[in-house]
């Protein structure tokens, strides 16, 4: 019996809600296969939502890069930390209000769309700092609003991702300069608005219509973690953030549904797993020898992920296990997922 998912994913939804960066592009590029994907999904009449953590863009302009990317989207599509995270201070300060923005440009657009004021300066006495990615943030906007939040101001993180990925690998995200706040302040922001916080999701499950939803994630930290606490199905795509080394030591809260190697995965049963699925099957059987996990027989390599994940899952503490192939096959599929066999 295979673990897969039998029948198409896709079928399975009313809404597929994707995360950005490393699932449908990496920077400025589309991901191999993501324009096929949401085009298909159209063809199909289902409904498709993007939320992102990256508060360097405003929804608009998120829909027109990725409609200049050959993928059409909406601005109403587009969820993204910066307008949650001035819809929330909206609806907690003044109209008129001052807010310290450590960010871009684009996180400055939508407080004054919401009728805040930004300001860059502690000396205008602002009633909230928010913080978010913007490649130019630097020491003299960290600094002003370390005094702004020790002189009493609500500090509001957009997200706190500590990496982003790019074409040379993971680069420091906003969750990184956030910690460089945290540790000058010796404290937590007030409030982080961005994945996990469940907001972007439920908001976009929300405006569905009702029915059944799908995050697609490349990272654990914050889309499958952030879909488990709204309480929806997860896939996890291995295009971005996170590997398989990664998905073998999740904490149970940043587990998925489903794995897939790439937005294939919504169409082909055979391009996607639940995981985790049982120990012995489609060809597979993991066994548990003193704290290696030994993979033996042939198959479909995503078998052999959910039945390895079914033994490293029931640990008592997640951690990446010690695995052994044994034959051809096994190495085979370890390599492919790169993992390192055990000595």
């Amino acid at each position: 019996m295979s673990a897969g998912v039998g029948e198409r994913l896709v079928d399975g939804y009313t809404l597929v809600v994707f995360d950005l960066d490393g699932v449908i592009y990496l920077i400025d590029r589309p991901i191999p296969g993501a324009v096929e994907a949401v085009a298909r999904l159209h063809a199909e009449g289902r409904s498709v939502a993007y939320a992102t953590n990256n508060a360097s863009r405003r929804s608009s302009e998120v829909a027109d890069l990725l409609t200049g990317m050959g993928v059409p989207a909406r601005p109403e599509e587009v969820l993204t930390s910066a307008a949650a995270s001035a819809e929330l201070l909206r609806d907690r300060l003044p109209a008129g209000a001052s807010v310290l923005v450590v960010g871009a440009e684009a996180l400055r657009a939508e407080l004054r769309a919401v009728g805040l004021n930004p300001v860059t300066q502690a000396d205008e006495k602002p009633a909230a700092v928010v913080q978010g990615y913007g490649p130019q943030v630097g020491w003299a906007e960290l600094a002003e609003a370390s005094i702004a939040v020790r002189a009493g101001a609500i500090w509001i993180a957009t997200n706190t991702d500590r990496t982003l990925p790019s074409g040379r690998g993971p680069l420091p995200g906003n969750g990184s300069l956030v910690a460089v706040l945290r540790t000058a302040l010796e404290r937590e922001p007030d409030v982080v608005v961005g994945k996990p916080e469940p907001a972007l999701f439920e908001t976009a499950a929300r405006r569905s219509g009702g029915g059944r939803s799908l995050v697609v994630g490349d990272r654990l930290d914050t889309d499958i973690e952030g879909a488990r606490r709204a309480g929806l199905d997860s896939l996890l795509v291995l295009t971005g953030v996170n590997g398989v080394p990664d998905l073998l030591a999740a904490e149970p809260q940043r587990r998925p549904t489903y794995v897939a190697r790439d937005l294939a995965g919504l169409f082909d049963p055979a391009a996607a797993v639940r995981v985790p699925g049982p120990a012995d099957a489609g060809g597979w059987s993991v066994t548990d020898r003193d704290g290696t996990l030994e993979l033996a027989g042939a198959g479909r390599e995503l078998d052999a992920l959910a039945a390895l994940c079914a033994v490293a899952w029931s640990a008592p503490v997640p951690a990446l296990p010690n695995i052994r192939p044994v034959g051809p096959d096994a190495t085979g599929a370890l390599e492919s997922f790169g993992l390192t066999a055990a000595a």
